[in-house]
């Protein structure tokens, strides 16, 4: 069997757009027959909610749709770059935020744009619902569903699956 396809999640702080786009895309891919050949992550350009579970009205728009979303915010690494084979940011600030950490710049070919995987949606950008109200929650969850079936069939034709 080969290696399990890795794949991770940015956005600002981890506890709203890419912890959810992990919880959707972990019931994707279970629904899909995948599991066990993707791994998900998802990580924060910043590091000021590690450890804290996602945003509370993320966490309820999200099981309002039957997704979990339980991971714990985490700030991305250096060594996140090496170890994924694909790096998906919510938005052009985060593109260039973690730019920085691949100083050697070999994995510019592995980190996109997350919008760049829907096909339902015209979105650039996967927009941060922080300080905004519900409503911005649910369009996440949106552009989030449609991107992560995007995001899965590249993973089949990358994996062959």
């Amino acid at each position: 069997m080969t290696e399990p396809f890795r794949l991770l999640f940015v956005c600002l702080g981890n506890i709203c757009r890419s912890p959810a786009a992990e919880g959707v895309m972990r019931t994707l891919v279970e629904r899909e027959g995948l599991a066990g050949r993707v791994t998900i992550r998802s990580a924060g350009t910043g590091g000021w909610h590690a450890g804290n579970l996602p945003d509370a009205r993320m966490r309820s728009a999200a099981q309002n749709r039957g997704y979990n979303l339980q991971s714990r915010a985490r700030q991305v690494t250096e060594n996140d770059l090496h170890e994924h084979h694909l790096v998906l940011v919510m938005d052009e600030q985060n593109l260039r935020e973690i730019r920085p950490y691949d100083r050697e710049s070999q994995h510019a070919a592995k980190i996109r744009l997350f919008c760049e995987f829907c096909s339902d949606h015209d979105a650039a950008e996967v927009p941060d619902p922080y300080y905004g109200g519900e409503q911005g929650f649910e369009h996440v969850l949106d552009l989030l569903e449609d991107g992560c079936r995007g995001v899965i069939e590249h993973i089949r034709q990358q994996q062959g699956l």
